[in-house]
């Protein structure tokens, strides 16, 4: 039987009790969280099925160690709320300094009920700062009050999820009413190794008419959550047989039919961790008319590091569509570095970033052409792999840069989405973007690739915008050659025969392929850091497709990374902290950090 995604469901417009958000944060609807914020404050609300305490919690990793803490219930009718963290040996102490405010409590026979606000920047290095960036929310609960030696621990009753707290969009269902149809794979056997791309093509919805799909919303087998790790749609050639809808295969692979070469233009992206993504009022996607898919290829990323044997995923795709048709029919494009083995990372890293480049030239000739008024960007979903720490989108306009089209400072590979903008975005022929990585490779051996598997890396930035125009990919990747010279490769074997290609000389790498070389090589910290710096500024290779396999005359040529006159820094302020009980009055400056946050820290 095939449930829809158990993850938690996120309700961003269903306004209840004045809370603009909500969710379920443990698997049987025990514990319920509402919230509000404005650009200072926030508010939560929590209930929980208990008449004991209730935790709530922020993780800098989703663990207890070094997170921020609020406890409370109500005990004898009172309510009660204490601010504590916990240090680095999960050791949980009640904050010299009070941030969080309780505003009410309440309890019946089955459920205590808290509600509590607190600043999004308290400038309390106990605290931790709320931003646009992921969060990782921990809960707890028990069934007794705190006594007067401290909470008890709350055992089994405890879990953890990455969310945006200041998500400024709108996850809202669907009416009930609303026709949809469903892409999905039936009882697909998952193969035993680490990672598996299986594709199937789907002819779409038939309509007599334009229509505009308005949500997509995951179908994860039950069970199946942590095996999922991404599902892409492509638009493919709309003069296939409908005989190539009969079975899936392996993408990628030898055997594949040649039907999947067609599907090149992404239409839809959603990974792990995401829930469903409704378009905003005046935006749909477009089907049923000439240059719409008619059928679409599903890739699945089946991620299965425990070499799960027996499984069979039936997961998939919700899309729900209407005739009420919207103002834009709505775009994707890929942007950042081109996934090959030419995007490569050195091992033991605690700091490695990657960039890359959607370029004025490839925005100049393709929205030249086809929308010199520029498009608008109303979402982004930003996409790396396990090593990936943090991810922003910049965007420059002439020598000037522009704040971050997106970011996120705590990248949760299990947490990817797209992310509604506060404010479209306007992109202008000849403006360019930097999808730019931060990575940590410090307990990895030997180089990271660019590739398919979550162990290999990617860095990518999806935009969806309107209006739709002729452009799918807006991509670099630096050149290959520059970074041989780094480890003193002189020559490669030609002609090239083989995938990766041979190196010829010096001798201490000859006949070994440039990955074996390049995992040959003595890396060291500092080896890695120039290495890094020098990659950056190597000549890059153009991507800038067009759909299907078009492309636009800039693809493929070698052009140098612009110069970056100055770099936009986040916003800061300068916070005064309470002085410390033993200390006197000392005022204690410190750096409050938000890219989207300007305001003053008050006096604690």
């Amino acid at each position: 039987m095939i449930h829809p995604v158990s993850l938690p469901k996120v309700t961003a417009t269903c306004m209840v009790s004045g809370f603009s958000h909500s969710t379920i944060l443990d698997p049987h609807g025990k514990y319920n969280l509402k919230w509000r914020f404005d650009r200072r404050t926030i508010t939560f609300e929590i209930e929980v099925e208990t008449r004991g305490y209730i935790g709530f919690g922020l993780s800098p990793n989703g663990a207890m160690a070094s997170s921020d803490i609020v406890i409370g219930g109500v005990a004898d009718g009172t309510p009660y709320l204490q601010d504590y963290f916990a240090d680095a040996n999960r050791k949980v102490h009640r904050d010299v300094q009070q941030n969080y405010r309780l505003q009410y409590g309440r309890e019946n026979s089955t459920h205590t009920v808290l509600a509590f606000s607190r600043h999004l920047l308290t400038c309390d290095t106990s605290d931790k700062d709320i931003t646009e960036s992921t969060v990782r929310v921990i809960w707890a609960y028990h069934s007794e009050d705190v006594g007067p030696s401290g909470p008890m621990y709350h055992g089994v009753n405890r879990g953890r999820k990455s969310m945006r707290l200041l998500d400024p969009g709108s996850k809202a269902n669907v009416s009930s009413e609303m026709d949809f149809f469903n892409l999905q794979n039936i009882n697909v056997p998952v193969p035993f190794k680490d990672t598996t791309y299986w594709c199937q093509i789907f002819k779409i919805q038939e309509v007599q008419k334009k229509h505009h799909i308005i949500r997509i919303e995951p179908l994860i087998q039950r069970g199946h959550e942590n095996l999922v790790h991404h599902i892409l749609l492509y638009q493919c050639d709309s003069t296939l047989n409908e005989s190539e809808l009969k079975a899936g295969h392996e993408c990628y692979h030898p055997n594949m039919p040649d039907s999947f070469l067609t599907c090149e233009t992404i239409v839809f992206a959603w990974a792990i961790g995401g829930e469903g993504f409704t378009y905003p009022p005046h935006v749909g996607l477009s089907i049923g008319t000439s240059i719409d898919p008619v059928y679409v290829l599903m890739e699945v990323h089946y991620d299965n590091p425990a070499f799960q044997q027996g499984v069979v995923d039936s997961s998939g795709l919700r899309l729900f569509y209407t005739p009420e048709l919207r103002q834009y029919d709505a775009g994707v494009i890929e942007t950042g570095v081109w996934v090959s083995l030419y995007h490569m990372l050195p091992p033991g890293m605690q700091e490695y970033i990657s960039e890359g480049h959607c370029t004025r030239e490839c925005l100049q000739e393709s929205l030249g052409q086809e929308m010199p008024s520029g498009v608008r960007v109303f979402a982004v979903l930003m996409h790396a792999h396990l090593a990936g720490r943090a991810i922003r989108t910049r965007h420059f306009r002439g020598q000037e840069e522009l704040q971050p089209l997106s970011h996120d400072e705590e990248f949760d590979f299990n947490f990817q989405e797209f992310q509604l903008l506060k404010d479209e975005r306007l992109l202008l022929p000849g403006d360019n973007l930097i999808t730019e990585c931060k990575y940590t490779t410090k307990d990895r051996q030997n180089m990271t690739w660019g590739g398919l598997t979550t162990r290999d890396e990617m860095c990518l930035s999806y935009l969806l915008y309107y209006p739709r125009v002729n452009l799918a990919r807006c991509e670099s990747l630096p050149e290959i050659i520059g970074q041989l010279k780094f480890i003193g490769v002189k020559e490669i074997q030609v002609p090239v025969t083989t995938w990766p290609f041979m190196i010829k000389s010096p001798k201490k790498y000859s006949s070994l392929s440039f990955t074996e070389a390049m995992d040959k090589y003595r890396w060291s910290k500092n080896r890695g850091k120039s290495f890094n710096e020098m990659v950056l500024q190597l000549p890059m290779n153009v991507r800038c497709s067009k759909w299907g396999q078009d492309e636009w005359s800039i693809q493929g040529t070698i052009v140098s990374p612009p110069e970056v006159k100055s770099e936009v820094k986040p916003p800061s302020t300068m916070c005064r902290s309470a002085s410390e009980p033993h200390s006197g009055v000392v005022l204690l400056f410190t750096m409050c950090l938000t890219y989207s946050i300007v305001q003053t820290c008050l006096s604690l």
